[in-house]
């Protein structure tokens, strides 16, 4: 008995060792859960400001790194779903709810007023991503009698432009997923796409488009055919020469293949497949630079450290989004139930 007694505490010491250091190493810190929405916009302005938006007319703040956030419910606007968000300090933010109708709201007082900048009851009308570069920003939506809908502001989004004459025609089934506001971003580039506006499809048909070029149209090799499949996210990276797009199968979110694939912008567009790809659906990707870039989705958080070619998972925590301090190197994620979690990892 004795030595059955010293065998089991032996054990104990070993399992309890192995679950101090899963949870030392474990690269994700939870923040914040159990509040009732669904957060699928973020907007990390520094290291300390990170802005969330969701559901039930839910916006939060922190501006101490996420130790603390500070929820509010839009007043008038509380079962609406802002499903994506543009930040540029602790007091100015933009947020965009998807549809019926229509709207782009800000603040500048921190969340506690909201002014209405856009509106839209047009049927069918449903946006999915917003990205600004300095005073721009830009809006898609799903197409409008066949044609993407488009939008811009050149003033922090007091005054907008549509394009509801001449937007990109879309095959039929094809749209845009508002799963995380990312497949939408502004190129650099001076030369291929000279600093055009990216934008993914998914659905029946997933492509990449240019919203200043219509010339610029590229087939994507992903998942695609049905309804929940295709293209999701794009991220550019910091020197402007490549591009990683995740997406795959939300209604099928453990199958890997063709659910990413990487791309050379320059001097021309060329796709290449990872040879491990990411461990299922991913709705967000992000570069923390040239090489190393993070994907999340809702079976798990992936990493690779070779430019997209390699992927590792390190989590099989659910999250919608991703993003990286615009100032800064710190790194947050959020999703379902209100989740907000930190990753931490050398960059």
């Amino acid at each position: 008995m004795k030595s059955y007694i010293k065998i089991f505490l032996v054990l104990l010491i070993i399992s309890d060792s192995i679950l101090i250091n899963a949870q030392t190493n474990n690269p994700i810190q939870l923040l914040e859960q159990g509040r009732k929405t669904s957060i699928r916009g973020m907007s990390v302005v520094s290291d300390k400001i990170v802005w969330v938006s969701g559901s039930g007319g839910s916006v939060g703040k922190s501006v101490d790194g996420g130790k603390t956030v500070n929820w509010i419910t839009v007043k008038g606007y509380e079962k609406r779903d802002f499903r994506d968000i543009e930040a540029y300090n602790h007091k100015t933010a933009i947020i965009m709810a998807v549809a019926e109708p229509a709207l782009i709201l800000k603040t500048t007082d921190g969340g506690e007023n909201w002014y209405k900048v856009f509106e839209d009851s047009t049927k069918g009308m449903f946006l999915d991503a917003m990205h600004a570069e300095a005073k721009t920003i830009q809006v898609i939506g799903d197409p409008i009698n066949g044609k993407a809908f488009f939008a811009f502001s050149n003033n922090l989004g007091e005054t907008w432009e549509t394009n509801k004459l001449d937007g990109i025609a879309l095959s039929d089934g094809e749209a845009f997923f508002a799963s995380s506001g990312t497949n939408l971003q502004i190129s650099k580039s001076s030369n291929t796409f000279k600093k055009g506006t990216f934008m993914v499809t998914g659905g029946k048909v997933s492509r990449l488009l240019n919203a200043r070029d219509q010339r610029d149209q590229y087939p994507l090799p992903l998942l695609q055919g049905k309804e929940s499949t295709g293209a999701n996210s794009i991220a550019l990276s910091p020197s402007g020469n490549h591009a990683f797009i995740v997406g795959g199968d939300f209604a099928n979110d453990t199958i890997r293949t063709g659910n990413s694939i990487a791309l050379r912008l320059e001097p021309s567009i060329l796709f290449k497949a990872p040879t491990t790809p990411p461990f299922g659906y991913r709705s967000c990707v992000i570069y923390l630079n040239n090489q190393t870039l993070v994907a999340c989705g809702t079976t798990g958080v992936d990493i690779s450290k070779d430019g997209g070619m390699n992927w590792e998972n390190i989590s099989n925590q659910s999250f919608h989004v991703v993003q990286k301090a615009k100032n800064g190197r710190a790194v947050f994620l959020a999703g379902g139930g209100g989740r907000i979690a930190k990753l931490t990892i050398k960059q």
